[in-house]
């Protein structure tokens, strides 16, 4: 049925498109929009909110050019081992994010995220650190920014 969400092993409410690969104990909540058309792959343990959009295509310069540039762009998008990403967060087409990194809630991922870093706003910059040096009590140390 048009319009329909195709079924996915997931929430039954979330839209993937294309054929991601997606790694095992990741979750993926309701409302999401996983665009796989691009090349994506999603790493084990993620836990994905509900609401997340993520895009490996952008059709922005087929529409502005009037239609001249009938392709749309198309970028792999990586996202690394138990990656947590917040509530209604985008992620943009050709961004890698590494292991264990934390996207704040509301966020426009528009570049690179390194390994265990926490980005926050829009678009996202870094605002602190994962620390897992002890296990039985791992932690966010905020305040943590690069001045780029």
């Amino acid at each position: 049925m048009p319009g329909s969400i195709p079924a996915n092993p997931y929430h039954e409410q979330a839209w993937i498109i294309g054929k991601p690969t997606i790694g095992a104990g990741t979750w993926i909540g309701a409302f999401t929009v996983i665009d796989g058309s691009g090349g994506l792959t999603i790493g084990e343990g993620c836990d994905i909110a509900s609401g997340v959009h993520i895009y490996t295509h952008s059709s922005a310069m087929r529409c502005v050019s009037g239609r001249e540039q009938p392709m749309v762009d198309r970028s792999s998008v990586k996202i690394g081992n138990r990656v947590f990403i917040g509530a209604n967060a985008v992620v943009n087409m050709g961004v890698v994010i590494g292991d264990e990194a934390i996207i704040g809630a509301g966020s426009v991922v528009t570049r690179n995220v390194a390994a265990r870093t926490v980005v926050a706003g829009a678009p996202a910059r870094v605002i602190g650190r994962v620390d897992l040096s002890h296990r039985a009590y791992p932690r966010v140390l905020l305040g943590i920014g690069d001045e780029s």
